[in-house]
């Protein structure tokens, strides 16, 4: 059973509440509805009416809303809710990619002795703690003077730090890094999401951040992570070098237009993850406080 409440270790956390100069934020969410893009190995998002006023009146199975007792009319409206926990902008957790022949992900866990009927039992989203930290925006088309990467555009190195180095930004330890590609310029619709499907980070910057000690990286994108792969062998080496290798958390689907409409690179970063026992990911709704 995950553990209710505590606190929470910030490393800097005076220090990072006194970044934004502004007082402006910024909503970095796309959204979740019914009909929503959604990489296909991933089951759609849906959400249904579960309880209506007229239904349990029909029912007549709640009490405290019988007409004897609710001469005000009360009635109430709840939802049932079906989706991967990968649905919109959401952080993986470190159960979610395993690789080897034993199925393995970070710290030694396994199919088969860590993955039950309940989802995974090590590494699941209730281990990820809150993201408080110093966020860095890095705009690739900016860099290249295009709106949008084109579908499958592998980003080099040297577009990342060339990038890096004409917005004046550096990347610090414990920062989260999330990189544009243009994909959600055309959210939600598929025609253009299509247009720069598959463009994300190589390998190469994985291991650029990992020897940064970055807290998190991630891409306004369902994969993160060039598809396919340019690395033979091996479809998915961004995530196996920052999830399984390093514990470092991946971010999809963050919504970056808007910060880079007004050129910001650097911000405040919240992003709190719900404390799903078993889950792999967890929905988030993060945010860019300048």
């Amino acid at each position: 059973m995950t553990t209710p409440g505590g606190r929470i270790e910030v490393t800097g956390l005076l220090d990072l509440l006194s970044m934004p100069t502004q007082g402006e934020v910024y909503d970095l969410d796309p959204g979740r509805w019914p009909g929503m893009p959604i990489w296909a190995g991933h089951p759609p998002f849906q959400v249904m009416t579960y309880r209506s006023p007229h239904g349990i009146r029909v029912d007549g199975d709640q009490e405290w809303l019988s007409p004897e007792v609710n001469q005000a009319n009360i009635g109430l409206v709840s939802e049932l809710m079906i989706a991967t926990n990968h649905s919109g902008s959401h952080v993986d957790a470190l159960g979610h990619i395993c690789s080897g022949a034993g199925d393995e992900w970070y710290g030694g866990a396994s199919a088969a002795t860590d993955l039950g009927d309940f989802g995974v039992r090590k590494g699941d989203a209730a281990s990820i703690k809150p993201f408080i930290t110093r966020g860095v925006h890095v705009d690739i088309p900016a860099y290249l003077g295009v709106s949008q990467l084109d579908a499958h555009h592998p980003i080099t190195l040297a577009e990342f730090t060339g990038a890096l180095e004409s917005q004046g930004t550096e990347i610090h330890e414990n920062d989260v890094v999330i990189v544009r590609t243009g994909n959600m310029s055309g959210w939600p619709h598929s025609d253009r999401l299509a247009q720069s499907a598959g463009a994300g980070i190589t390998n190469e910057i994985a291991e650029y951040c990992v020897d940064r000690r970055v807290r998190a990286v991630g891409t306004d994108t369902e994969a993160c992570e060039v598809m396919p792969s340019v690395v033979e062998g091996n479809p998915h080496p961004v995530h196996e070098t920052l999830l399984v290798k390093n514990a470092i958390h991946i971010l999809e689907n963050i919504y970056l237009e808007d910060l880079a409409e007004d050129r910001i690179f650097e911000f405040l970063f919240f992003g709190l993850p719900l404390k799903i026992q078993g889950a792999t990911g967890s929905m988030i709704r993060p945010i860019a406080i300048v």
